[in-house]
């Protein structure tokens, strides 16, 4: 698809070689069992981890925190992928637009990053206003997580953090989550729905307003061009300057 799609002939049904006249054999509701399934095999590896490693109730470590993710991605990658199977001759970048050109690079980063310096800044201002600490309190789940990691392992999770996120997310709630959203709903419905999902999702009730927001402009970018690199580019470098920052000021 070129750069040059507009939001008529983008989205699911126009992207790849996806041909619009066969039925989906995938919908929403691989998409929920697999939303469920994702966080029921985060806490079964968490649980596994503790046992093995003799961590204790309410301990903290890096290999829990890297457990859960990797419980979680399991579970959404492999949504995404049973739903691909299931459709004949489906493959991700016909089903869910997992397809990248060069444009998306420079795209994507300038979204990413003035997403992170200043949509979200802007969305938090006025209640920065009545809490100076707000920003501190905004950056505390991140900071404790990479506090977890020193040396080699603050690399290995800065690369989860940057790489393994944006690709497993983008692919679940902008490819199977909103694409199956868009059949039933249209896209604001399934822009709107999808990155509420990709809010809830993270657990921060303090941080979810800027999820949402940010989860809003990867679904416009998702659905604007009819394929995923452009928001995994802009995932990359949302999460990148947070992982830069917190890792200058250790």
């Amino acid at each position: 698809m070129s750069d040059a799609a507009t939001p008529h002939d983008a989205g699911p049904d126009h992207a790849g070689s996806e041909d619009p006249n066969q039925p989906k054999r995938w919908g929403l509701g691989h998409a929920l069992i697999g939303y469920v399934v994702a966080y029921l095999l985060a806490g079964l590896a968490v649980g596994v981890y503790a046992g093995l490693a003799g961590v204790h109730e309410g301990q903290r470590t890096l290999g829990l925190a890297i457990a859960s993710l990797l419980g979680l991605w399991t579970g959404m990658a492999g949504a995404v992928v049973f739903a691909v199977r299931r459709q004949p001759g489906g493959t991700l970048p016909s089903e869910f637009g997992l397809a990248f050109q060069w444009s998306d690079v420079p795209l994507g980063a300038a979204v990413g990053l003035a997403s992170q310096l200043f949509l979200v800044r802007l969305l938090y201002l006025p209640f920065q206003l009545n809490d100076p600490d707000l920003a501190r309190k905004l950056e505390k789940p991140a900071r404790e997580l990479t506090d977890l990691a020193h040396g080699p392992a603050f690399i290995v999770l800065a690369v989860l953090i940057t790489v393994g996120a944006p690709l497993v997310e983008e692919l679940f709630f902008r490819g199977l989550l909103q694409r199956s959203l868009l059949r039933r709903l249209g896209p604001v419905w399934a822009v709107g729905l999808s990155a509420a999902a990709f809010g809830l999702a993270h657990y921060q009730p303090l941080q979810l307003l800027g999820l949402v927001a940010f989860g809003a402009v990867l679904g416009l970018l998702a659905w604007r061009t009819g394929r995923l690199g452009p928001g995994i580019v802009a995932h990359v470098f949302f999460n990148l300057v947070t992982v830069v920052a917190l890792a200058a000021s250790r």
